[in-house]
């Protein structure tokens, strides 16, 4: 008999994560959903938070894949952002969907497995959970839109076209921008409501070369329309331009960022020009908060698009750049001829690099302080559906002469160092 009731209350624990309901979840419920499914799945999931909010509440993540506790070389990271903008609730809702589709059928679907086996996926369902728990049920409004401080986050971060690093920070911005320093993200996508658009960078232009033609055009724009349209065809509705309330038309269900209209301070810009992460900004709703009686349908039209965006993270080259020792080298710049970033791509402390790049031949040139420049060329194939970009290593020689590398611009380097000092200084006046 005693055995019987465990097993009752076991399964009745397991059916309660697996049926998840589709309604709008408090802060409170999610934090403990998210303990639960860390719990049941402690070998494929890790959770932890990044910082808190205004309010105290944790900005908890979630990192599914096969070593969830830590970098594995070779293995590329992806995140999803839920709920920047507090009344736009949908992505909250599609997020925690996707954390229970792909914990339940792991090793059982061989689409979710190889995607946990072969990446790293870290979900933050709300960046702004106090935007939500004070938000108004409604479409177009824009009450909880701002954090506790009445600041749009989605304004906040540092723009490489505008002098506003010495801005301050708002506390979940700060958590983000001190997240993207502890993972090497290469793909990413925050979600928003309120229109059905896969937007790319730039947001922001200084009305330089980048912009032609009305839109802001950055050097991986081949890239950013794949993925745009990955994402869009993908879904089933949002290729076919849906208008919502306004009479932009989205061709393909895709837009520039700028040419819909320029925005500062945003955080796709961020992430691709100072993390070296590519980032869609998805907006997958009409409806900003819409009743909890259509979510189970903006799940099933994004489903697929939301795991087809999660393959593109395999899109390119990758591998590990050595000294003639077979050493890693760490701050290597991995250049792409002909796609000059305002930030050049660099390895990381492991001295690995990604480069998300359509199937074709590409002439790469590395270089390091104290190393002869290599040159390189190379045929890369579409890695997605073989969930493995293609493996590219490249070893340095010493230089002959006091060779001081390609340095990175000075703006890609201090924007964080002058944040902190603001920081800083302002913790001061206030003590």
């Amino acid at each position: 008999m005693i055995v019987f009731t465990l097993c009752l209350y076991l399964w009745s624990w397991l059916s309660s994560i697996h049926c998840l309901e589709f309604r709008y979840h408090n802060s409170v419920e999610v934090e403990q959903y998210l303990k639960d499914i860390n719990r049941t799945y402690p070998e494929i999931t890790h959770l932890h938070s990044i910082g808190q909010s205004i309010e105290g509440r944790e900005l908890w993540v979630l990192i599914l894949g096969q070593h969830p506790r830590e970098h594995r070389t070779g293995i590329p990271e992806f995140k999803y952002v839920g709920n920047m903008h507090g009344n736009e609730a949908v992505g909250r809702v599609l997020l925690i969907q996707l954390i229970n589709y792909l914990t339940s059928r792991y090793l059982s679907d061989p689409l979710v497995t190889s995607m946990l086996n072969s990446s790293r996926l870290h979900i933050l369902p709300s960046m702004n959970p106090d935007g939500f728990e004070s938000s108004n049920r409604d479409c177009t409004n824009t009450v909880g839109r701002y954090n506790k401080n009445g600041v749009d986050l989605n304004r906040n971060f540092p723009d490489a076209f505008e002098t506003n690093s010495e801005q301050e920070r708002e506390k979940e911005v700060r958590a983000v921008i001190d997240w993207l320093k502890t993972e090497t993200f290469v793909l990413s996508a925050n979600l928003h409501g309120g229109a059905v658009v896969a937007s790319y960078p730039y947001d922001n232009s200084n009305k330089g070369s980048e912009l032609q033609g009305g839109r802001s055009i950055s050097p991986d724009d081949d890239v950013f329309v794949h993925l745009a349209k990955t994402y869009s065809y993908n879904h089933t509705e949002m290729h076919n331009g849906i208008r919502c309330y306004e009479l932009t038309e989205f061709v393909n269900g895709i837009t520039n960022g700028y040419n819909w209209y320029p925005l500062k301070g945003g955080m796709q810009d961020y992430n691709y020009v100072w993390a070296q992460c590519l980032e869609l900004t998805l907006e997958i709703s009409c409806c900003k908060f819409p009743p909890e009686t259509e979510l189970a349908g903006l799940w099933e039209a994004n489903r697929p698009a939301l795991l087809a965006y999660m393959q593109q993270v395999h899109l390119g080259v990758k591998g590990v750049v050595m000294d003639s020792d077979r050493k890693p080298l760490q701050n290597a710049v991995v250049e792409v001829v002909g796609r000059k970033n305002l930030c050049p791509f660099s390895t990381d402390r492991n001295g690995e690099y990604y480069r998300l790049l359509l199937p074709g031949t590409y002439t790469i040139t590395v270089t390091h302080p104290g190393h002869k420049t290599l040159t390189q060329t190379i045929k890369v194939p579409y890695g997605p559906d073989l969930f493995s970009a293609l493996t590219h290593n490249f070893l340095l020689q010493p230089s002959d002469t006091s060779s001081t590398g390609t340095p990175r611009p000075q703006s890609c380097t201090t924007v964080i160092t002058a944040l902190n000092l603001f920081i800083l200084q302002r913790l001061l006046l206030l003590s």
